[in-house]
């Protein structure tokens, strides 16, 4: 049920170490005008949506259908949210969750850490968060890494995040850093949208390179880090950088999801490097659904090995929806939705710890979907 597409021997070697432990979830939420672009992201069916799709997710992800929604999901073009299969999983196996407030243009409606960041302008602008702030949310993601990791002790931690457009801005991070990402990055839609991602990002990379001077750090011509995210990023990137460096120091982590965290990884490294800070890659996996991993309109696997000289192991969940009942869930072998708060590290979390078949975790989703419909609730 866990496929291994990169780095398989370091890949095994973690699976063998974390195989009977129960993780701790965490779920960075953050925001960038970016997901407000017409047709840039299938996390919600219109703009207005796409603005409260983070506040719906951390709710059922915390609350699951424990009370009426303040911020109901939001209705999707197609498929469910995938919120739903990452809440199957830390209900059946009562997995802590912590969730982080990063950035969100307003306040969630469950227990959040609020980490004092704010929402991300569009990436196009070239200036989409003050440098002070990225640098403080590092800060935050560093101390919470170390508390995170104290938490679990000698099992590991996933850090999942819910940032809608944030493939976006993770192809700006990734071609920022000399990456050829171009191309290879996935989407919530069944095609990519490429063309449209990659105008988004040029138009930021010509105004970022219009006042370049400032992307340089004291010491050499590289590009800094921060100074990256600061122009092209959002909030959540640089904290989950910031928590996986320090909690690699104690346990592992699993970094949840595709594109977003092949770009976080890829920062992991650059800021490592750019401000001295000790970490343990071998400690650190990428986890996804095989939606993402497999998907024919991107890369994913390309991409992971344009890492450069550190390059993670990148594991997916074997899930398949293809027999299941509900044409929500039939959605994702269509393309639609394929990831997202973690659903790939969820599943591959059940596997690991309780063994779980193909057969268990659809069962479990399934009666979270049925829940849900039974209630005349959000989904759609």
């Amino acid at each position: 049920m866990i496929r291994i597409y990169t780095q398989i021997e370091q890949g095994e070697k973690w699976i063998s170490k974390y195989r009977q432990s129960l993780p701790v979830f965490a779920c960075v939420l953050g925001f960038t005008d970016t997901g407000l672009i017409p047709g840039i992201s299938a996390a919600g069916s219109t703009p207005e949506a796409r603005r409260y799709t983070a506040c719906a997710d951390a709710e059922f992800l915390y609350y699951g259908r424990r009370r009426k929604p303040v911020y109901p999901l939001p209705p999707l073009t197609a498929g469910a949210s995938p919120v739903i299969i990452s809440r199957a999983v830390v209900e059946a196996l009562n997995i802590p969750v912590y969730l982080f407030n990063a950035g969100l243009p307003q306040s969630p409606s469950v227990p959040v850490i609020d980490l004092g960041g704010s929402p991300a302008k569009c990436l196009s602008q070239g200036a989409a968060m003050e440098i002070t702030t990225v640098h403080h949310l590092l800060k935050q993601g560093l101390l919470w890494g170390e508390r995170l990791a104290a938490s679990v002790q000698s099992g590991y931690v996933i850090l999942s995040e819910c940032v809608v457009g944030g493939t976006t801005t993770a192809l700006g991070i990734l071609t920022g850093l000399g990456i050829d990402a171009q191309g290879k990055v996935n989407s919530s839609h069944p095609v990519c949208n490429h063309t449209q991602k990659w105008e988004v990002v040029a138009a930021g990379l010509e105004r970022m390179r219009a006042s370049g001077g400032k992307l340089l750090s004291s010491s050499s011509a590289v590009i800094d880090p921060l100074a990256l995210v600061a122009a092209l990023g959002d909030p959540m990137q640089v904290v989950v950088a910031g928590m996986a460096i320090a909690a690699s120091r104690h346990c592992g982590v699993m970094l949840a999801g595709g594109t977003q965290m092949l770009a976080v990884y890829a920062l992991i490294n650059a800021i490592a490097q750019a401000y001295s800070l000790s970490w343990q890659p071998a400690e650190i996996i990428v986890g996804t659904t095989r939606w993402v991993a497999e998907d024919p309109t991107g890369r994913t696997v390309e991409l992971a090995l344009s890492l450069g000289k550190t390059i993670p192991p990148l594991l997916a969940t074997q899930l398949s929806f293809a027999n299941s009942r509900y044409p929500q869930l039939q959605a994702y072998e269509q393309g639609f939705v394929k990831e997202g708060v973690g659903a790939g590290s969820a599943c591959i979390a059940a596997h690991l710890s309780q063994n779980w078949s193909q057969d268990q975790l659809l069962t479990a989703i399934e009666a979270q979907l049925a829940q849900g419909m039974l209630m005349n609730s959000d989904f759609h």
